[in-house]
């Protein structure tokens, strides 16, 4: 099978950093096209008797600070992989599960492959903090690329 499509989430992270570098070195390999994914966290549920007006706000926030961490690492990404020669598009949204939202991002852009960075916490890391690459290899149907 060929791959012309990847899927890479990032979250600006070192490891990210990593995930950004490998993918488009395999993508120009393959003459594939990238689609960079920042799944930004939802915004939180007041406790207590709130404004609507407090919400509005709040939320206006939550989406400016979401934006705010996205696009520079999504536009890090573009110029990387702009710079090697490698087509790039990216995406974010305020997702409940980062896993389903990966997933959902691949199929909706008609990706044929995620590549993904794994912390390589162990058994009793994952345990401790779960695992988002195994969480998207245990649901999707597309072939997943795990970089460590």
């Amino acid at each position: 099978m060929s791959y012309k499509h990847l899927l890479v989430p990032v979250d600006g992270s070192t490891l990210s950093t990593r995930a950004i570098s490998a993918s488009i070195d395999l993508a120009r390999q393959l003459g594939a096209s990238i689609t960079g994914f920042v799944a930004e966290p939802l915004p939180p549920v007041h406790q207590g008797p709130v404004s609507a007006s407090m919400i509005e706000r709040d939320l206006a926030e939550h989406d400016a600070t979401s934006a705010a961490h996205a696009r520079p690492v999504l536009a890090q990404f573009e110029a990387a992989a702009r710079a090697a020669g490698v087509p790039f598009k990216g995406f974010f949204d305020q997702v409940p599960r980062v896993d389903r939202a990966i997933i959902d991002t691949a199929e909706a852009q008609g990706c044929d492959m995620i590549v993904m960075v794994t912390h390589g916490r162990g058994a009793f890391g994952e345990f401790l903090f779960g695992s988002q690459t195994k969480a998207v290899l245990a649901g999707s149907r597309l072939p997943l690329l795990v970089l460590h």
